[in-house]
């Protein structure tokens, strides 16, 4: 199950991060085979001068609409299946709230499945 962390500009409504918010979880999902019922997702609405990004970096045309996505989850998904990911959360963003995929930055953190406690104090995937 991934944690999503979503870091965008202050100024969105409810109805807007709900819409990111499905978008995103719908693409893990699909893509990765996250759990259906496995949202965990957290929302960081900053000041514009906490969330910079350089307009053009990697070739492309960043705008104030940024959004970063950052997913932790467990290691070992292809290439393809993250290039895979990555197409799917552009592509229903903008369909849900018309974010340009140029405003869009994902990152994925791969760790180990002893690396997760979902509660109890237990390590949820954890091997005995």
């Amino acid at each position: 199950m991934p944690l999503v962390k979503i870091h965008l500009r202050k100024g969105k409504g409810e109805e807007y991060l709900r819409l990111v918010s499905e978008a995103i979880h719908e693409a893990l999902v699909t893509a990765v085979s996250a759990p259906a019922d496995g949202k965990i997702q957290i929302f960081n609405q900053l000041e514009p001068h906490e969330l910079l990004a350089h307009p053009s970096y990697s070739g492309v045309d960043r705008t104030d609409a940024l959004i970063i996505v950052e997913v932790t989850l467990n290691a070992g998904r292809t290439v393809e299946v993250k290039r895979n990911l990555y197409r799917r959360i552009a592509r229903n963003l903008e369909r849900a709230v018309s974010l340009r995929p140029d405003d869009l930055v994902v990152s994925l953190v791969e760790v180990s499945r002893e690396d997760w406690s979902f509660g109890k104090g237990l390590a949820t995937y954890a091997e005995d």
